[in-house]
Formats: C-alpha cells, sequence, structure tokens
C-alpha cells in the first residue's frame, strides 16, 4: 500500500514547485505570454505522463539496445578520412594556440578578450550544441589528441578498469568550479594558465595510458562532448561518416566506473549556475559569506568558499535524487541489485544534461556568442580587421523574449521525453516481465518529472 502511494505523492510533490513565473536564462524580463506562465509547468508535466502510458501501452518490446543501423552519406569515406582528420586536428592545435597567445598579450578585460570568450562560450555550449547534431565533431577537432598522435609513446601502461570515467567526473568538476565559483574567468592570463596547465596534464596521461584510451575514458572533454554525441543522427565508423536513428548511440554507452558520477557532474552544476542566477541564491550567498567571514577567512576567499559549497551542493543533489530513483526501481522487485540498476540506466540521464545545457544556456550562446565574431578580428588587441568583422555589434533583437522561452520550454519536455524512451526501453530488456519493467518506471517517471520541474523552476530563478 505505502508504494501504491508514494509514487503518485512524489509526482505531486514535484509538481507543487512548479514555478509561476519564469524567464530565459540571461534575461530579465519577457514580454506577457498569451497564456499564464504557470500553465507550462503543469503542461510539461502532463506531457511525461502521456508518454509515459503510451509507452507502456504501445511499446512492449525493447526496439534501440541492438547495435543501430547506419547508412554511410555521399562522400561520407572523405569526412572520415585521414587526411581531413589531419587537417581538422590541425585547426584544433592552431586554435589552441590562439587561445594561449589571447589570454596573454590581449587585453586584461575578459570581455575584451578572444579566449574567455572562446573558451566559455563557443567551446564549453556551442560544442554541446554541435555534438548533440552532427556527432562527434570534438574527436576530429581536438588539439590534446592531434598532439598526442604525434607523441613517440603509445602508452607505458594499460588504462585500469577500475579508474572508468572517474578522471573526466573530476576533471568536469574542476572545469565548472573555475567557470562558476573562482573567479578566474575574469583573468584572461589566469585562465588560459590553468588551460596550459590542463594541457601539460593530458598529454602526460596519453604518454602513460595511450591517446586513444584516455581520450575515450580519461580526457574531461572528449568524454564530455562524446555523451552528447550520442544523442546525434550522425556518426562515424571505420572512417566513414553515415546515419544512424536519433538517441541510438547511448544504449551502446559502456556504464563504466565513473559515469554516474560524470552525470551527476553535468547536470548539478548546471543546476547550481542556474541558481546562482535568482535571488534566493544570492540573498542565501549573502548571509553564508557573513558567516564564512565570521570564522577568520577574508572577505575576497569568503564569496569563493560559499560558491564552492553551494555547486558541491548542487552535485550531490542531483547524485542523491537519482539514486532515491534507484531504489524505487529496486523495490519492485525482480532480482536485480541496485548497482546493476543504476548503472543501467545512467544513459538515460544524458538527453537531460542536455537540455539543461539547452535551456539554461541557449540566449547566452546565441547572443553572448556573437561577440566572438568582433573578437576573431583582433584575437591578439592590436587593433586588427583580419575578417572585416572589428566593427560588428551583438544583435539581440532576432529572437525574443517569448520564443526564447518558447525554445527553452521545448528542449526541457522533449530531452525528459526522450529520456523516458530510453529508461523504459532499458528495462524491457532488464526485466522478463513486461508489467513489472512498468512499475519499475513509475519511479523513474518520478524522477523525470522532478527533473522538469527543477529546470523549470531554476528558470524562474533567473529571472527573480
Amino acid at each position: 500500500m505505502r508504494r501504491r502511494f508514494t509514487v503518485p505523492l512524489l509526482i505531486g510533490a514535484s509538481l507543487l514547485v512548479v514555478p509561476a513565473t519564469a524567464s530565459a536564462h540571461g534575461l530579465v524580463q519577457r514580454s506577457n505570454l498569451p497564456i499564464p506562465e504557470w500553465l507550462f509547468g503543469w503542461a510539461a508535466a502532463i506531457v511525461l505522463v502521456i508518454s509515459f502510458v503510451a509507452l507502456a501501452a504501445l511499446w512492449p518490446n525493447p526496439r534501440m539496445e541492438e547495435r543501430p543501423s547506419f547508412k554511410p552519406l555521399p562522400g561520407g569515406a572523405v569526412l572520415g578520412s585521414r587526411p581531413v582528420e589531419i587537417l581538422c586536428g590541425a585547426i584544433g592545435v592552431a586554435l589552441l594556440i590562439v587561445v594561449f597567445l589571447a589570454g596573454y598579450v590581449g587585453s586584461g578585460v575578459a570581455l575584451d578578450n578572444f579566449a574567455p570568450t572562446f573558451i566559455l562560450i563557443t567551446f564549453w555550449v556551442g560544442l554541446v550544441f554541435a555534438s548533440a547534431i552532427f556527432g562527434d565533431v570534438f574527436r576530429a577537432f581536438s588539439p590534446w589528441r592531434a598532439i598526442g598522435r604525434v607523441l613517440p609513446s603509445k602508452g607505458l601502461r594499460p588504462y585500469p578498469e577500475k579508474l572508468g570515467r572517474w578522471p573526466a567526473a573530476v576533471g568536469l568538476l574542476v572545469f565548472t568550479w573555475i567557470e562558476l565559483a573562482s573567479g578566474w574567468g575574469e583573468d584572461p592570463a589566469l585562465l588560459v594558465t590553468a588551460a596550459l596547465g590542463y594541457t601539460i596534464l593530458t598529454l602526460v596521461a596519453q604518454v602513460v595510458f595511450g591517446v586513444e584510451a584516455w581520450t575515450r575514458h580519461g580526457e574531461t572533454f572528449a568524454v564530455y562532448f562524446n555523451l552528447f554525441s550520442r544523442i546525434s543522427p550522425f556518426e562515424t565508423r571505420d572512417r566513414v561518416v553515415g546515419v544512424r536513428p536519433p538517441l541510438t548511440g547511448l544504449p551502446q554507452l559502456d556504464p563504466v566506473p565513473g559515469t554516474v558520477a560524470l552525470l551527476s557532474v553535468m547536470i548539478g552544476t548546471v543546476t547550481f549556475d542556474g541558481l546562482s542566477q535568482g535571488r534566493l541564491w544570492k540573498d542565501l550567498a549573502v548571509d553564508l559569506t557573513d558567516v564564512v567571514t565570521s570564522l577568520g577567512i577574508s572577505v575576497t576567499e569568503a564569496p569563493r568558499i560559499v560558491s564552492t559549497t553551494g555547486l558541491l551542493l548542487g552535485v550531490a543533489l542531483v547524485a542523491l535524487f537519482y539514486r532515491a530513483g534507484i531504489a524505487g526501481a529496486h523495490s519492485v522487485g525482480g532480482g536485480l541489485s541496485a548497482e546493476r540498476l543504476r548503472r543501467a540506466f545512467v544513459h538515460s540521464l544524458v538527453p537531460i544534461a542536455m537540455v539543461y545545457v539547452a535551456a539554461h544556456y541557449l540566449t547566452f550562446l546565441l547572443f553572448e556568442g556573437q561577440a566572438i565574431r568582433y573578437l576573431a578580428s583582433d584575437p591578439f588587441g592590436q587593433g586588427w580587421d583580419l575578417f572585416g568583422t572589428a566593427s560588428a555589434a551583438i544583435d539581440y533583437s532576432f529572437l525574443s523574449q517569448n520564443g526564447a522561452w518558447y525554445a527553452q520550454v521545448g528542449f526541457v519536455v522533449l530531452g525528459h521525453v526522450a529520456a523516458l524512451i530510453l529508461a523504459h526501453d532499458r528495462a524491457l530488456v532488464l526485466y522478463d516481465d513486461a508489467k513489472l519493467a512498468v512499475r519499475s518506471q513509475y519511479w523513474m517517471l518520478a524522477v523525470m518529472v522532478g527533473f522538469t520541474t527543477l529546470a523549470l523552476w531554476l528558470l524562474a530563478q533567473a529571472g527573480t
């Protein structure tokens, strides 16, 4: 009886915190919407429930577990050829050198320097969208992989299986700390010094474990962008670029150690970033800073400690939320351990991570990202106009605030529906009884509704 009522209560509790007001990340206000804003939250939850019922009734057998079909593109052999790969790698290395030089010799103000804009917008956000649409493009352009492939060592020792994706998870947490909590992003020289340190560590790891082994599991950005590329309909097989059904790359994800932690970091850090935009966190941060300074910590260091704490709590919140959903799925029976379930369903979190990025950074990329046009014409702050765009300005008018809001809500709903599909298909594989598989997904439905509600609430925080 308790189990029968727990899931509806969880879903109901999630719906209670659906935002009454919301705005796009990076925008302060929106024009009046044609319907009340709180209806978006309810509508999103209803769409998920309807999708769940439809999957239970119309999707009785697994369809996504086998290696997906593949159709080479016209010219796919050329796109995947070694010469093209070498050319892309050379472009990646050249961009890395430009970033280093821009950070050290360019303007000391982040807004006028090529390096922070390229690293934190073009690279960090833009490549997420590029990966989800076009596939694993970063693998071809990665400067670290390109440099590593010309190093003499092919690996001094095998990559330890127990490490899995833990190095990537730790590296991602450190990078997001640099972006969100350290304040280093305001100092171009300091930011590229961190990038230089990462480059050195990556090259050493490639010498020790081999380029491909480290790229596949340890190199933070290669692993990060590869996860998003599994959503894409484009894939490279045997040096041939072709198409596959969307999302079908995700069930092939190997759930090695550290994968759950990596997804928790991916979603949790964006969660904190969204929360930090709102009045709730800003007011709380002031109080926490006062507490930290009362312990004798300097006023300049206290905000960094508070932000670091919030970042870690955001990751922990997501990890615990996912663990709770898995514990619920484990409670329905079926003879599967909680650990096996935790790893089995982790691929369903990738679309959620994708839509969190899309919802919270869409306007950031579309508007502030335009700065790369004029900064690229004068990357070192020498008064150049290499591409004739040095006098370009940011156009804020091509996408309305309401249009951005509709796009963000659409991303959130579609991403969570995709996650439901992936989880449902995997449940049909794990459980012998289809009814038991559906019952296990009551809990995943609660998780998806919770993540949807959290995403919309975070967007609301950004405008308060």
